[in-house]
């Protein structure tokens, strides 16, 4: 079994929104995205999907981009992104999209038949607060750290030893300088092996897609900023 990780698809398979107009890595995004999908994942597979997936502002609209995702194999658990306007509770999305596992408050724990399982926590984050930052960011970003701790009390009362537990965020969980923040304290408090994290796209941005910080992975997965193929993060 294998574990692989994508983010911020920005499908538009039923609004117009198409994400070329933002420069050549977004020319047919999707179809090199699932051309590389399909020569990697099986049906026994896991794919982690960080946020962004649909332009949709409801269910009804994000419905066929869900199915189109759905077309390809794999176990796919989803994260929720900034731009995931159609994003409801968990029961309503679960009762929208069966076939997708969801990150939100909870964690899942997925065996293997070799030998131990993974533990998938994760939420959505925010942006990093600074003083100058509103007031309205700074109680987003306070609530991302309440729900991130719930989900990660949740991983660990399923974790048996010897289980690799990963992070799925969205947002960046530091700053461009990667500096330490609550976020960075939490996550070092439970120590996940990986993080992964998207939000940032454009080769002008300064990403690293690999870094080691207090001896966790930190794993940037925006496709456009991983030439649109998928992160083998861990086979088990």
């Amino acid at each position: 079994m294998k574990v692989f990780a994508i983010s911020d698809l920005h499908l538009s398979t039923t609004v117009e929104k198409p994400m070329d107009i933002f420069g050549s890595d977004w020319d047919n995004h999707f179809e090199k995205i699932s051309a590389d999908w399909k020569s990697k994942v099986s049906e026994n597979d896991i794919v982690l999907l960080g946020g962004d997936l649909s332009w949709g502002i409801n269910i009804d609209e994000a419905r066929s981009d869900y199915e189109l995702i759905n077309t390809l194999p794999g176990t796919k658990i989803v994260v929720k992104g900034n731009h995931d306007y159609y994003w409801q509770s968990l029961n309503k999305m679960r009762s929208a999209f069966p076939d997708f596992g969801f990150i939100q408050n909870n964690s899942y724990r997925i065996e293997s038949e070799k030998e131990n399982g993974i533990v998938i926590a994760g939420t959505r984050g925010w942006i990093i607060p600074t003083e100058t930052s509103e007031d309205h960011d700074k109680e987003i970003y306070n609530h991302e750290l309440l729900r991130l701790r719930m989900s990660l009390d949740s991983a660990k009362s399923k974790m048996k030893d010897g289980d690799h537990l990963i992070v799925m965020l969205h947002f960046p969980p530091f700053d461009c300088e990667f500096h330490s923040n609550e976020m960075t304290s939490i996550l070092e408090e439970y120590h996940p092996e990986t993080v992964l994290y998207g939000h940032i796209h454009g080769k002008q941005v300064r990403a690293e897609k690999e870094i080691v910080k207090s001896g966790i992975k930190y794993i940037l997965t925006s496709c456009d900023l991983i030439d649109n193929k998928l992160i083998n993060i861990l086979e088990f």
